[in-house]
């Protein structure tokens, strides 16, 4: 099983790049961003702006550096990674494909799950090898596992509201606390989850911070709703100071093996 995952990294990690461009390039589908929004009219506050979806770049590109890797070595690391790696792109690689083509919200939102279901499981796996991997290529796993994890959470936390919101015929702008409360709420616990149950990877808090960021930049420009921004920045700083002072206990001390 690790052979194959760690052989299909490879074109996981090709389909990553060219799905997204599908669009624009053949006229197949919709942006994933259009879709994910086309049950609401406007864009609700609990939401980042688009612009820091620029995140997927940089995730798909450390998931190809280690996918080159992986189909050159065959070394601890790939051995504890390929797995849960291949298992999170090919969920997101379904998950593109999905929300560009279906346009199935209660389809994109399941879909979700196996992405974070992949990306903690690695990041879990490469934290409790953390003390004994050292070199460029586990800095790369410490960085794409920790940056997935980190962002598959806040595109969670964000799609919670926008379920809420289809299944109960609210518009992007009803109950907007509320909703701003639900994402934060499943953002700060993923966070407090993270830290202390999978990895002590400072990567998580980079990409969720940038998702945070997002809802600022959003409700500060877009939106104008200045109380909601300052809610927002609060509480995630609230999150990275709990994190920076306090410490993280990760997969080692709570004894996770697998």
């Amino acid at each position: 099983m690790n052979q194959f995952a760690k052989y299909a990294l490879l074109p996981i990690a090709a389909l990553q790049f060219l799905i997204p461009a599908l669009p624009s390039t053949l006229g197949i589908g919709e942006n994933v961003g259009e879709a994910a929004r086309a049950d609401t009219v406007g864009f609700p506050p609990e939401q980042p702006i688009g612009a820091m979806f620029s995140i997927w770049g940089v995730i798909f590109a450390l998931y190809l550096v280690f996918a080159v890797y992986a189909a050159r070595k065959n070394d601890d690391l790939v051995q504890r990674l390929a797995g849960p790696l291949a298992l999170a792109g090919a969920a997101n690689v379904a998950w593109m494909l999905a929300a560009q083509s279906l346009q199935n919200s209660d389809l994109n939102f399941a879909l979700l799950w196996p992405v974070a279901a992949g990306a903690w499981w690695s990041a879990r796996r490469f934290d409790a090898m953390r003390d004994r991997v050292s070199g460029v290529v586990s800095k790369i796993a410490d960085a794409v596992t920790g940056l997935l994890s980190g962002w598959i959470t806040v595109a969670i936390a964000i799609s919670v509201p926008l379920l809420i919101r289809r299944l109960t015929e609210l518009g992007a702008s009803d109950l907007p606390w509320q909703m701003l409360w639900i994402t934060l709420g499943v953002a700060a616990l993923g966070a407090f989850t993270f830290s202390n149950r999978i990895s002590r990877s400072l990567w998580f808090f980079a990409a969720a911070g940038w998702g945070l960021l997002g809802i600022v930049l959003n409700n500060w420009i877009v939106t104008e709703m200045h109380w909601l921004a300052i809610a927002t920045g609060l509480v995630a700083l609230l999150i990275v100071y709990v994190r920076l002072s306090r410490g993280a206990r990760g997969a080692v001390s709570a004894k996770l093996r697998d």
